[in-house]
């Protein structure tokens, strides 16, 4: 009898498939360049727009919780259409590995979306996103932020060609130890709100009225599963799929064909949808963490980027 495994929970935790860990947690920060003081992320709970100096007090807390990988935001005041320097992600990498060094890990997410006055991911010519001079200027702020400090390098912008002009740059300057985790499989989803409003990056009218010719539909597993195939053959040591419950079968059909760690991010849409209901009474908020967490790394995936990452201990039932 099957039920004979389930009636305990001492027996129940020894026959479990998935553990999860602290370690498979990456925090996202949010880092605002002139923000007086640290402001609430509506929809994310526990979550901020940073200031430079709260950035660091955060991380020490989320240090000392057992939290010490992180995935970095910078948004800078001014925005321009391109020449981006950077400037004020790479100070706040300096700080950031200044103050703690090695104890953390530290992946910055690379993408223009943050950083143009139109909003969109690249280079804008009309109507249109401009592939190749959009990947020189990604490169070229992946090699600020590796050479500021950066242990890992993101890139978001689903452009093509990014990952390996990224590498190449890297490499040639020096750079051959810092990773890349590629936003490899990231689709037109709705489940990104929250996040564009914490990182300022939300299209404003100007060019294509949203993110469809460059992220993938969602109806399209194939363009999804040669999109990964590309970056792991172009030099991504990472491979992430993004959203994450919304496409598991994406994360399993890579998980099956890959022999790169893959990442999931639970996006700030998914995170938001379980804490509202929580906060409505209509679900367990904490058990629905728990059991999104279990989902992903049951999947296939070695790793989670989750904005509850600094509340594992009560998520995973520690406190």
């Amino acid at each position: 009898m099957q039920r004979r495994l389930r009636y305990m929970p001492q027996v129940r935790n020894l026959v479990q498939d998935v553990r999860l860990s602290a370690q498979q947690l990456i925090q996202p920060l949010f880092v605002i360049e002139g923000l007086a003081e640290a402001e609430d992320i509506q929809g994310l709970t526990g979550n901020y727009r940073e200031t430079e100096r709260s950035l660091l007090e955060r991380m020490q807390s989320d240090l000392d919780a057992g939290i010490s990988s992180f995935l970095l935001f910078g948004v800078p005041a001014g925005k321009k259409t391109h020449a981006f320097d950077g400037a004020f992600t790479a100070r706040c990498i300096q700080a950031i590995k200044k103050r703690f060094g090695s104890r953390v890990f530290l992946a910055v997410d690379v993408c223009l979306c943050s950083l143009t006055t139109h909003g969109h991911c690249g280079i804008l010519e009309g109507d249109h996103i401009l592939n190749n001079a959009s990947v020189v200027e990604l490169a070229n702020l992946a090699r600020i932020y590796a050479e500021a400090g950066a242990d890992c390098i993101a890139p978001s912008d689903m452009m093509d060609g990014r990952i390996g002009a990224i590498r190449d740059i890297l490499d040639s300057c020096g750079l051959d130890r810092v990773l890349i985790m590629s936003y490899a499989a990231k689709f037109h989803s709705k489940f990104y709100g929250p996040f564009r409003l914490a990182a300022d990056s939300s299209p404003r009218g100007i060019g294509p009225k949203d993110r469809a010719t460059y992220q993938i539909d969602p109806a399209n597993m194939k363009d999804a599963l040669v999109s990964a195939c590309r970056d792991e053959e172009e030099g991504a040591d990472i491979i992430m799929i993004k959203p994450a419950l919304p496409y598991l079968d994406i994360v399993r059909r890579i998980a099956d064909s890959s022999l790169r760690p893959l990442a999931v991010y639970q996006v700030s849409g998914e995170y938001a949808a379980i804490e509202l209901m929580g906060q409505h009474g209509l679900m367990d908020a904490v058990g629905a963490h728990r059991e999104a967490w279990t989902a992903c790394i049951r999947a296939g995936s070695s790793m989670i980027i989750t904005y509850g990452a600094r509340n594992w201990q009560k998520i995973l039932g520690y406190v």
